[in-house]
């Protein structure tokens, strides 16, 4: 089942959007054609007698029509989603051959080769709203837009009041095609409007996610400035005052060289410092966050976690399970609902993070691959005896599952505390 229904479900939620309004131009095609397509051969189930030169000729017209019309809807959605350049000279070429057609038909007709009205009507009305609509989705102004109804509306009434049949034929025209233009040239726009803003959207949580990343960088980059600027001055002003007194032969310089390797490593321990702090994480405050980030997102977030008594190292590390999971369910997907458990077993403590909507792409969660999130976080583990176990579970869901024993002591922070920082 998964299999038939994963084309869709695996989609971002712009990507849905696309594919629906993709695909809901595209069907409009069709339906020109079924509109159209039979009214030359046939009035009211009685056949007509048109002639077969005429008969073919309106028939491949509307063919053409139909054709072009799907030709500049799809250039034009690829526009809107940033993948095309606008289609100007298709969308020249359409209203020039819809005009044309239009002083065709109605030569026709003066001429007495279209006697049925309802023809005439039809195809004049029928491919001006088409064109009309098709053309609006190339533009992103909505005066420009209404411009193009009132334009196709002219190219469709003129004609008929120029080739003499009278002015009340040209204005009923003028009012249908505005009528029926305007009204799918306004579904037309809004559907354009709705898919350039789905994806916007979509840039802008990708952007959010990195902008938080460079954001942390950017702290912990003035923490270390903070604490390294003042004491690395400090080490150069009593080097080179240990290297004057030594040139002079005073015994202060041994002083001053003490000196300075005292504050060297007290410079490297509040590095230290500095890098635990920025790698340690307290669970309920990334628990509190995870609800709170994911609920703004619009994402059911269900927290079932127990005040445990942990200790200092199991927390901070499954704080950061519950912090990179989070930010994987916000940037994979399309999730509607996420859950986190953490339960007390036998031996020790176990975190779930569970969430819907998966999708599954290289080095994210696809099985058998793992990111750098994941890698990390397995190492995190490492350093108190635990394991971690991520992948799918059934179809467009995605677990990820930390186990720490309890009874094997050690922090997080055991393996870092003997990283050197030079």
């Amino acid at each position: 089942m998964s299999a038939m229904t994963g084309w869709w479900t695996r989609r971002s939620a712009a990507g849905k959007v696309e594919l629906y309004t993709r695909w809901t131009f595209h069907l409009m095609a069709p339906v020109e054609l079924v509109t159209l397509g039979g009214l030359p051969l046939n009035s009211g189930g009685k056949p007509r007698d048109l002639g077969t030169g005429l008969t073919v000729g309106l028939l491949l017209w509307v063919l053409a029509h139909s054709a072009l019309c799907w030709t500049v809807s799809s250039r034009a959605l690829g526009h809107t989603t940033g993948r095309r350049a606008r289609p100007v000279r298709l969308a020249v070429a359409l209203a020039t051959a819809t005009l044309l057609a239009d002083l065709a038909v109605a030569g026709l007709w003066a001429g007495g080769a279209l006697p049925d009205e309802s023809l005439v009507a039809s195809l004049l009305i029928v491919t001006s709203v088409f064109t009309a609509g098709t053309l609006v989705l190339c533009l992103d102004r909505v005066r420009h837009m209404a411009y193009a109804v009132a334009g196709t509306a002219l190219a469709a009434a003129l004609p008929v009041a120029a080739f003499g049949h009278g002015a009340p034929e040209g204005l009923i025209t003028l009012v249908a095609v505005l009528a029926g233009g305007g009204a799918y040239a306004s579904a037309c726009g809004f559907s354009s409007w709705l898919l350039r803003v789905v994806q916007e959207l979509e840039r802008s949580r990708d952007l959010k996610a990195r902008l938080a990343v460079a954001e942390e960088r950017l702290r912990f980059g003035r923490d270390l400035h903070d604490v390294m600027g003042r004491n690395l001055s400090v080490i150069a002003l009593k080097s080179e005052l240990a290297v004057q007194l030594t040139r002079r032969g005073r015994p202060e310089g041994v002083d001053q060289m003490v000196e300075v390797q005292r504050i060297a490593q007290e410079s490297q321990r509040e590095v230290r410092e500095v890098v635990r702090g920025y790698r340690e994480a307290d669970l309920r405050v990334e628990l509190e966050g995870a609800r709170g980030v994911l609920g703004a997102a619009g994402i059911d977030c269900a927290v079932d976690a127990p005040a445990l008594e942990l200790p200092a190292g199991v927390q901070s590390v499954l704080g950061w399970v519950v912090r990179e999971a989070t930010t994987n369910v916000l940037r994979h997907g399309d999730p509607g609902r996420c859950a986190i458990a953490l339960r007390r077993t036998a031996d020790g403590v176990l975190l779930t993070v569970e969430n819907d909507g998966a999708v599954v792409r290289d080095g994210a969660g696809a099985p058998g691959r793992t990111g750098s999130g994941l890698a990390g976080l397995r190492e995190r583990l490492g350093a108190v005896d635990g394991t971690l176990e991520a992948g799918p579970v059934a179809p467009q869901s995605f677990r990820v599952t930390a186990r720490v024993p309890l009874a094997v002591p050690g922090t997080a922070g055991t393996r870092q505390e003997k990283e050197t920082v030079a």
